[in-house]
């Protein structure tokens, strides 16, 4: 046990599997735990590093066994995956979490603290409702189709929707019944979701950074405050160009041969950063298109020249880099002088 020095884990729901490799590299343990065994395990033993996959219920056994003294390094599970050799299995997976954790040039996830993680659950939460109320709604559309009832898109006709179910002699009183609970369903969630946002735009208002970090245009109370909660701290990454791959607003590349290719952008990264700061990129686009950006402007220059969608994806890798710095540097956004890049 003295010669362990990396622990590779590979969590489940009951049974974990360990892999243990010494200094040299070659196997010094492998053994099966149940749940309720395997903190008082790491307990007994000397302390060394621990890696586990960053995927359910990482963040909770990092912080549980970083708490009895070991390093804990937490990998994503698509850097591990070239380290498993040939059949999948529990031991061969821990054994090649133990092997990807011992490259000195591995990205490592940070542990997140409880706080943290429940902060980030707000925003897990109004994802969901807000998928659900849309699936209900366009559920109810697609019903309400098969009478002759058209609807437009959007929330904001929900009342059209209760008028057509109200009023409409045409359909069956079972349709009827039906549609009405449908459409309780779609307010009721509207409803949830706005007390969620209600909470959000609060917390924004009275955290500091969240509230400097509104200062960019683009980036609303939502974004920000997700920005806050999902985001690892600034001295994570040496720039804002490593800040914005991490969120996957850079391009894929495909170069060789030294000539670069590159492509659209990854999507490898923080989905949720991503799609806000895409929309706010594209509201902030979208008014400049209808009522002029700052002349000289890179906004300006750019619209000229190119596409808006690609403009808005180019705008919002530049909202996260200018979020990285105000995260780093302190200090509120200042718009760049007319004709700054």
């Amino acid at each position: 046990m003295n010669e362990i020095s990396i622990i590779g884990l590979d969590l489940a729901k009951n049974v974990f599997q360990i892999h243990g490799s010494g200094p040299d590299g070659r196997v010094a343990l492998r053994k099966k735990l149940n749940r309720g065994r395997l903190l008082e395990f790491f307990a007994r033993l000397s302390i060394c590093v621990v890696a586990m996959e960053a995927c359910a219920s990482a963040h909770y056994w990092g912080r549980e066994i970083g708490k009895l003294g070991h390093e804990i390094r937490l990998i994503n599970p698509s850097y591990v995956k070239p380290f498993v050799k040939r059949q999948k299995n529990d031991a061969a997976d821990a054994e090649a979490i133990a092997e990807a954790a011992s490259r000195p040039t591995m990205r490592f996830v940070s542990v997140k603290s409880a706080a943290k993680q429940a902060s980030s659950m707000a925003f897990k939460v109004r994802d969901l409702l807000v998928r659900q109320r849309t699936q209900t709604i366009n559920a109810l559309r697609g019903h309400l189709m098969e009478y002759g009832l058209i609807v437009p898109q959007g929330i904001k006709h929900i009342p059209l929707l209760h008028e057509q179910i109200a009023t409409n002699p045409d359909l069956p009183e079972v349709a009827r019944v039906l549609c009405k609970g449908l459409l309780e369903q779609a307010v009721f969630l509207s409803e949830q979701i706005a007390v969620l946002e209600k909470e959000l735009r609060t917390r924004a208002r009275q955290d500091e950074l969240a509230s400097r970090l509104m200062t960019i245009p683009g980036v609303g109370p939502i974004c920000a405050t997700a920005i806050e909660a999902l985001a690892p701290s600034a001295e994570t990454f040496s720039r804002g160009r490593d800040f914005a791959a991490w969120i996957g607003l850079t391009p894929k590349q495909n170069s060789s041969g030294g000539k670069d290719r590159l492509g659209k952008v990854s999507k490898m990264g923080q989905r949720d950063l991503r799609r806000l700061l895409v929309l706010g990129a594209t509201a902030v686009v979208r008014w400049a298109r209808r009522y002029g950006a700052p002349v000289g402007s890179w906004l300006a220059r750019m619209l000229l020249k190119k596409p808006p969608k690609l403009v808005a994806v180019a705008l919002a890798n530049k909202l996260a880099r200018t979020a990285w710095a105000l995260m780093a540097r302190g200090g509120v956004y200042q718009a760049p002088a007319s004709g700054a890049a």
